[in-house]
């Protein structure tokens, strides 16, 4: 009687363990391409966040009578609009007084002044825009 030999490999042996090792690197493929896609778009969002916070740091810090100056003489025009810069993110700042607001005609003009900063950049073939808007008031001193 002649018994068979079970050592080696078969090719369905070989065939399964090179699905499986396929199965397995295309998921850590997707997953490292999903984790640095998910920081790209963080990073670009956090910039254009300090991008807009810096703006309104500009205006806060030339004062309420630059600011009611500017309002005025564009007459409800953007303060600031700017192309691209060199990292591809555009500028937009809107300077309303709170009275041009609906709702708000009763109040006394060029006391509040809306500040709205607009950022927008390119993510993945479409345009994401990062909105921050801050009050701000005649100093009376």
């Amino acid at each position: 009687m002649k018994i068979k030999s079970e050592k080696g490999f078969t090719g369905i042996d070989i065939a399964i363990s090179v699905i499986v090792l396929f199965i397995f690197v295309s998921l850590i493929a997707m997953l490292i391409y999903s984790f640095n896609s998910t920081s790209r778009e963080v990073e670009l969002k956090s910039e254009a966040t300090y991008l807009a916070i810096d703006e309104i740091e500009n205006i806060k810090n030339q004062g309420f009578e630059a600011i009611e100056t500017i309002s005025l003489d564009n007459g409800g025009n953007p303060y600031k609009e700017e192309e691209a810069s060199e990292a591809g993110f555009y500028t937009k700042v809107i300077i309303e007084d709170y009275t041009d607001k609906e709702g708000n005609a009763d109040k006394i003009p060029n006391l509040v002044k809306q500040v709205t900063v607009q950022i927008s950049y390119m993510y993945k073939g479409e345009t994401q825009i990062v909105e921050l808007s801050t009050i701000l008031t005649r100093d009376d001193d």
